[in-house]
């Protein structure tokens, strides 16, 4: 085989390994829930795990110029028109709600 056939086939191989492992901590889990469930309680209230973070809606802090109900509240990624303005000379608390 060349080089390039067995870093193809390597990469097969780790998709696949990964592929196993993920099912079988998909099969672990549905049957660890299910055995919560017949005992009458889920399996979060047994780990103390919740789903996920809960986060409060962000509240917008900063408007468009050029259009009030284009917002943005400060958190992720820059709009461009947020940028654009802060190129142009503006500052930040001249954009603010």
């Amino acid at each position: 085989m060349s080089l390039k056939e067995l870093k193809d086939l390597h990469s097969q191989v780790a998709k696949a390994i990964s592929g196993y492992e993920d099912r079988r901590k998909r099969e672990a889990l549905a049957e660890l829930e299910e055995k919560a469930k017949t005992m009458g309680f889920s399996l979060a209230e047994l780990t103390g795990v919740t789903a996920g973070r809960k986060r409060s809606p962000s509240v917008a802090k900063y408007a468009n110029p050029a259009d009030q109900t284009d917002t943005w509240s400060g958190r992720g990624r820059k709009p461009r028109w947020f940028s654009e303005a802060l190129a142009k000379g503006k500052k930040p608390e001249d954009l603010a709600i």
